[in-house]
């Protein structure tokens, strides 16, 4: 089969590397898209920025349901390839196209219908900025429907040892968006200038722009994956065995987005530049959980394969091979922030009170930047033996705890704001230390288990047992 990149076989850290770094590429290509938007906005004037931001929860909160078919469809294609099962793996790419589908309709009409009272939830006491969110709702829930579509696709031909692909379209997509931003944003060559809608217009435009793409592409490259006439059959067994799987990150996903819109009201009692200065500092700060997320997903596919294939060995040392590029990049974007903070945030909200702000935010959150890295690719492995409980867990309760943490730092405490910032930070500090230590608990479980003769195959497989 052409279209399978074999991740059972070969040099582990060149297979990992060669995966991941198209991955990396693709998720930094989705933090280049709200990066342009905010670089481009943030020219406006940071009320303009607030406004985004506050709507951008809700893109942000649509992740969480995306992740419920995109999580599950990715590791049982993995998996299936791994054992050489194509035609199960065609049903379950099948099964994700289907339900994202559904999903992304209703989540886009739902968003659509309550939209001034979802920007209200906020209490940003500045009708400027209210009216400008629900401007760039209104028209950004039509775009993340085709968002929704891209992402499992890009998971469906990753599951299959193939990140290329996705990376090239999505840059693709990005390249789309830069240019139509600024012309839309403020009017040039004659257009008329829409200001945050124009943004919004042309992530929407991209988006559905990269569906056509992928669809081309797949058409013309014949995956065995894929079936045109998705819904000339109802595939309801592999849909909910595909949820299984997500339904733990996606809940994860949609808590963490909750306790930061949580995190946001507290924020807000500090006016509406604050609010805008935490969406760009968590734009910055996506360098480094964009790319950490990005190795996870490959990570997550060279696990799946290899724990299909029952290639103990390959698993082990694919996880630490990881461990230590993972740990060398949060290093790197450690310093990164903490040194150069300044010039950094400069380049998206010059204002000087917006300015002092996100200085401060990004020295702080740097700290964190390593074990957070770490954190997120280790869900990656988690999710390749198909158990996303144990992340999920950890990640809900320690993002949870940032709102008590938040409010006795910020209140109690002469840290003032910056309480809110510290409880991100050292929350994020626990979780990485928690879920390595116990996924190196799961591993080494798995590692101790026997092997056995396989009198099918008349040859010594190794037992592939529930972790």
């Amino acid at each position: 089969m052409k279209n399978k990149n074999d991740l059972t076989k070969g040099n582990i850290t060149e297979k990992l590397v060669k995966l991941a770094v198209p991955v990396m590429g693709t998720s930094f290509v989705q933090m280049a898209y709200n990066l342009a938007d905010m670089a481009w906005i943030g020219r406006l004037g940071g009320l303009e920025v607030a406004a985004v931001g506050t709507a951008g929860f809700y893109a942000w909160l649509s992740f969480g349901f995306m992740i419920l078919a995109k999580i599950g469809t990715q590791v049982n294609v993995a998996q299936n390839v791994g054992r050489d099962d194509y035609k199960k793996a065609g049903r379950y790419s099948t099964a994700g196209l289907q339900a994202v589908i559904v999903i992304g309709i209703i989540f886009a009409m739902t968003v659509l219908v309550f939209r001034e009272s979802l920007i209200g939830f906020f209490n940003i006491n500045d009708d400027y900025v209210n009216r400008l969110a629900v401007e760039y709702l209104s028209i950004i829930v039509f775009g993340l429907i085709f968002n929704f579509i891209n992402e499992v696709f890009s998971g469906i031909i990753i599951g299959a040892g193939e990140s290329k692909v996705p990376f090239k379209i999505n840059a693709a997509g990005l390249g789309i968006n830069i240019i139509i931003d600024p012309i839309l944003i403020f009017g040039l060559f004659g257009t008329p200038e829409l200001g945050v809608k124009g943004a919004a217009i042309a992530t929407s435009i991209s988006q559905f722009i990269v569906t056509l793409i992928f669809i081309r592409h797949i058409y013309k490259a014949q995956y065995p994956f894929f079936e045109f006439n998705i819904f000339k059959k109802f595939y309801m067994k592999e849909i909910i065995e595909n949820a299984k799987i997500g339904l733990p990150v996606s809940i994860h996903s949609l808590l963490f987005t909750f306790f930061t819109m949580g995190l946001a009201r507290i924020i807000a009692v500090w006016g509406p530049i604050p609010v805008g200065v935490q969406r760009v500092g968590g734009q910055i700060e996506s360098i480094t959980w964009r790319t950490s997320e990005g190795f996870s997903s490959a990570l997550s596919s060279f696990t799946g394969q290899n724990y299909g294939a029952n290639e103990k060995e390959r698993v082990k040392k694919g996880y630490f091979s990881s461990l230590r590029i993972m740990s060398v990049f949060g290093f790197f974007t450690t310093l990164l922030l903490i040194v150069f903070a300044k010039p950094i945030f400069s380049l998206f909200i010059p204002e000087k009170q917006a300015l002092l702000i996100g200085i401060e935010y990004l020295r702080i959150l740097g700290l964190s930047q390593i074990l957070m890295s770490l954190e997120i690719m280790t869900q990656g492995a988690f999710a390749g033996f198909g158990k996303t409980i144990p992340p999920s867990v950890v990640s809900i309760v320690f993002n949870g705890l940032r709102i008590p943490l938040a409010l006795f730092l910020s209140m109690e405490t002469p840290l003032g704001l910056s309480g809110v910032w510290w409880s991100i930070s050292i929350t994020s500090m626990i979780k990485g230390i928690i879920i390595v230590s116990w996924f190196l608990l799961v591993l080494g479980k798995y590692l101790r288990q026997g092997v056995v003769v396989d009198d099918k195959r008349n040859k010594t497989k190794k037992i592939c047992k529930e972790v």
